[in-house]
């Protein structure tokens, strides 16, 4: 029962995928492959996890087959790829609790409820949570501006064109953004608390030739306007303090990953923040299984690439454990029929 006394909505599946991240996406295409009927949770409200919350503009060059691909257009690609089987998407939920549901005529299925109080009832389970839930690292000045001028993310790029905007930080991400701004804003200032860097030297030399100015040794200490960002007061390590015009500040100061609930599911974990698997992509308990960053194993390597192969092997093996008759090797795609269309 929920809180308010009525019964929880209830999903029957074959599999439940946890994590929407990409490697999750590809996840329910491969479960469609299957003939599976397939679920996806996940706690952001918005399909393509880091991708789509953190850089969604940002060019992507280490995915086969594309020379370059912008993070929103790969997460729109595996919707699109995922969608010929009508996987069910649901979105801004947790998966919390995890609980077997012994059987006697088959391998024991299991029950997932989420932050909302939902049940999917399913025979097995992906996870695919990347580096698990994901906060930003907040801005100690102004959060009361946050959604009014202040964000952390930059879910679109036409919403800062011809806008003052400040970038806080000193990590790829605040550089991207720099990058990324750059032509399209009226003027683009880096405000860093050190002078060295964390990100990537060759980022870092792009940010000092495109034009952008930059401000180290500094923080940003007070954000002013009324109802919504108007200008930025930057403090220097020699306590000299100067006024910025500012609609925008993307506060770009990285972010806190945690497993959260997934970490009482009894699977093993190596340091208490990836999951133990082997080479079927199976964790130490029957029937959950896990893909992309969020594993662990000899030799790991946490690219885009490498978790699409991992989650064709967990979704694979997942198959087999929900049919121990049926085939490991799902066949070449070019050898299926394509899914029909769907009539309007």
């Amino acid at each position: 029962m929920t809180e308010n006394g009525a019964q929880p909505q209830r999903e029957v599946v074959d599999l439940l995928l946890v994590g929407a991240g990409p490697v999750g996406l590809y996840g329910a295409y491969y479960a469609g492959v299957r003939g599976l009927s397939v679920a996806v949770v996940d706690s952001l409200p918005e399909p393509g996890g880091q991708v789509t919350a953190m850089y969604p503009e940002k060019p992507i060059y280490d995915i086969a087959g594309f020379p370059s691909v912008r993070g929103r257009e790969l997460v729109e690609n595996l919707l699109a790829q995922a969608g010929q089987y009508d996987p069910l998407y649901i979105l801004g939920e947790q998966a919390t609790k995890l609980e077997a549901l012994p059987s006697s005529s088959g391998p024991d299925r299991w029950q997932v409820t989420t932050s909302t109080g939902r049940v999917i009832d399913c025979g097995a389970v992906v996870i695919t949570g990347g580096i698990g839930t994901f906060t930003p690292r907040p801005l100690p000045a102004g959060e009361e501006l946050l959604g009014k001028g202040l964000s952390y993310f930059v879910p679109s790029l036409a919403d800062y064109a011809d806008t003052d905007v400040v970038v806080v930080g000193g990590g790829d991400s605040a550089c991207d953004w720099v990058l990324a701004l750059q032509p399209i804003a009226r003027s683009v200032t880096l405000v860093h608390r050190r002078k060295a860097f964390r990100a990537h030297a060759a980022t870092v030399e792009a940010v000092h030739r495109c034009g952008a100015r930059i401000i180290t040794d500094a923080q940003v200490t007070v954000l002013h306007g009324e109802g919504k960002v108007e200008k930025v007061e930057v403090q220097a390590k020699d306590g000299s303090t100067q006024v910025l015009p500012a609609q925008r500040v993307v506060a770009a100061l990285g972010f806190l990953a945690d497993l959260g609930p997934i970490r009482d599911w009894n699977v093993e974990l190596h340091d208490n923040r990836h999951i133990v698997v082997d080479s079927r992509m199976a964790t130490s308990v029957p029937g959950i299984f896990a893909a992309g960053d969020v594993t662990d194993y000899s030799g790991k390597v946490r690219l885009i690439a490498v978790g699409f192969g991992e989650v064709a092997t967990a979704v694979n093996n997942a198959a087999v454990h929900l049919d121990p008759d049926a085939m490991l090797f799902p066949g070449h795609s070019t050898d299926q029929a394509p899914v029909p269309a769907a009539v309007a």
